[in-house]
C-alpha cells in the first residue's frame, strides 16, 4: 500500500484524498485546523461548481448537499451603461445540468471528517518547509495543495505563463440572507455578472452555508477604483453596508434586490487580492527530495470567472487518473512535471481565458456580449463555456474565430 502526504485541506487536496482512498492507498492528510475550527472560521472563498465538476465529485460519493443546496439554473449578465442603466441584459442556461455553491466552511468540514471515518490519517498542523523537509522521507509521494502560506514559495514562478505581477481586483465578499428574487425572473435561482466598465463586478452567487441556502456578494474592484473600498478591512456589518451603497450607486438594479439582505453570520465576508500566477510544479526540499504542488499552489487564477474550485476539482481528478497509471514506479521528478502537464492541457485554456476577462474587452468580445442579447445560441455557448473553458479557443479567444464564428449564427 503506497504511502501519500497531502498537506492542504481544501477542494483538491481533500478531493484526492478521499478519491486515493477508494484504491487502497496509505493517505494522510495535514491540515492547520480541525473541522470544528472550519466551521467556526470567516469565510475563505466564492465558489460556484459546474457540471463537470460535480460529476467528479458525485462519481467520488461526494456529493453530500444535493437535496439541500440552491440548484443554480442559469448564468445571466448585465453591462451598466453611461446612465447607471443596464446597456445589456441577458440570460443562459447550462447545458450539463444546475451548478451549486457549497460554502468551504461547510465543505471542507464534512470532507475532514468523511476522510477520516473512512480510515485516513488526519494530522492537525500548520506545516513549514523544514517540517515538510522532515516528514517528506516517510511517504513516496508527498503533494502541496495549501494555496497559502510558506509552503508555495518552494514552487518558483513561471513567468512565461504569468503576465501579471500585481493583483488585477481588490475583492470583497459577504454572505447574506434576505435578498430578493430577480423580478424578470421570479422564483428563479441563477448566477448573475455584472459588469461596470472601468470600475469592476459584482457577481451574486446563490449558495449554501452553515445557515442554510443564501446568497453571495461577489464584488471585484478595479485597482484604486470606487470599488477598492475595503483596504481597511473594516467589521463585518460595515463591509456589507459598504457593499450596499456600492450598488446603490453604480448597480441600482441590484440594490433594489439586495437593501434589506443580512450578513449570515459574523464572519460572512472576506477582503483580499492576489495577482494571478502560474507556477512551476515541482518543488525541491532543502533535503532534495521533490514535492508536487497542485491546483491553486501552482495555477492561480483571478476568481472573475468562477473557476476556481472547478480547477481545484479537474486537478483532483487529473491527477488521481496520473497517480494510478504509475502503478509500483517511484514518483519522480520527471512523474510529477507530467502529472502537472496533464492538468495543464486544461487549466492553459482557463488561464487563458480569466485573464482575458481581467482587461477591458476588446471589439470581438464586446460583438459576443452583445450578440447574445438578442442571439441565444450566442449566449448558451457563451454561458456553457464557464463548464468547459476549453471551447473558448475555438470561438472567443481569436479575433478571426469570432467573425467566422459570429457569420456562422
Amino acid at each position: 500500500m503506497r504511502k501519500i502526504l497531502i498537506v492542504g485541506s481544501g477542494q483538491s487536496g481533500l478531493q484526492l484524498a478521499l478519491s486515493l482512498q477508494e484504491h487502497g492507498y496509505d493517505v494522510t492528510v495535514m491540515s492547520a485546523r480541525t473541522p470544528d475550527e472550519i466551521r467556526a472560521g470567516w469565510v475563505t472563498s466564492t465558489q460556484c461548481m459546474f457540471a463537470d465538476a460535480l460529476a467528479i465529485e458525485r462519481k467520488h460519493g461526494l456529493n453530500l448537499w444535493d437535496d439541500v443546496a440552491p440548484r443554480v439554473a442559469g448564468q445571466g449578465f448585465s453591462m451598466a451603461g453611461p446612465d447607471g442603466q443596464r446597456a445589456l441584459n441577458w440570460i443562459a442556461s447550462w447545458d450539463g445540468g444546475p451548478a451549486q455553491s457549497i460554502d468551504q466552511r461547510v465543505k471542507m468540514a464534512a470532507w475532514l471528517e468523511l476522510f477520516e471515518e473512512r480510515g485516513g490519517n488526519v494530522v492537525i498542523h500548520g506545516v513549514t518547509t523544514a517540517d515538510l523537509n522532515g516528514l517528506a522521507r516517510l511517504y513516496e509521494l508527498v503533494i502541496v495543495a495549501a494555496g497559502k502560506g510558506e509552503l508555495v514559495q518552494l514552487f518558483d514562478r513561471d513567468p512565461s505563463r504569468s503576465p501579471y505581477t500585481k493583483p488585477q481586483r481588490r475583492l470583497s465578499v459577504s454572505y447574506v440572507h434576505g435578498q430578493e428574487s430577480r423580478p424578470e425572473r421570479p422564483g428563479t435561482t441563477d448566477v448573475w455578472m455584472n459588469i461596470i466598465p472601468g470600475v469592476g463586478e459584482l457577481i451574486n452567487i446563490p449558495g449554501y452555508t452553515l445557515s442554510g441556502p443564501c446568497d453571495i456578494f461577489y464584488v471585484s474592484g478595479i485597482p484604486g477604483g470606487p470599488f477598492d473600498a475595503f483596504a481597511d478591512r473594516p467589521p463585518a456589518e460595515e463591509q456589507l453596508r459598504r457593499h450596499l451603497e456600492l450598488f446603490r450607486q453604480y448597480i441600482p438594479w441590484e440594490y433594489e434586490r439586495a437593501k434589506n439582505a443580512e450578513l449570515t453570520d459574523g464572519k460572512a465576508v472576506l477582503v483580499g487580492g492576489y495577482p494571478p500566477v502560474v507556477r512551476r510544479p515541482v518543488g525541491e526540499l532543502p533535503s532534495g527530495g521533490f514535492v508536487l504542488g497542485m491546483a491553486d499552489v501552482v495555477v492561480a487564477n483571478d476568481p472573475i470567472t468562477g473557476q476556481g474550485a472547478n480547477n481545484a476539482a479537474k486537478c483532483a481528478e487529473s491527477y488521481l487518473g496520473s497517480i494510478l497509471e504509475n502503478g509500483d514506479r517511484p514518483f519522480d521528478r520527471e512523474w510529477m512535471q507530467r502529472a502537472f502537464d496533464r492538468y495543464w492541457e486544461h487549466a492553459q485554456w482557463v488561464t487563458m481565458f480569466t485573464n482575458a476577462m481581467l482587461q477591458p474587452p476588446p471589439p470581438h468580445v464586446q460583438q459576443i456580449l452583445g450578440a447574445a442579447q438578442t442571439n441565444p445560441a450566442v449566449a448558451k455557448r457563451f454561458v456553457n463555456g464557464f463548464n468547459n473553458p476549453t471551447d473558448f479557443q475555438h470561438w472567443l479567444l481569436d479575433p478571426a474565430k469570432t467573425e467566422e464564428y459570429l457569420a456562422s449564427v
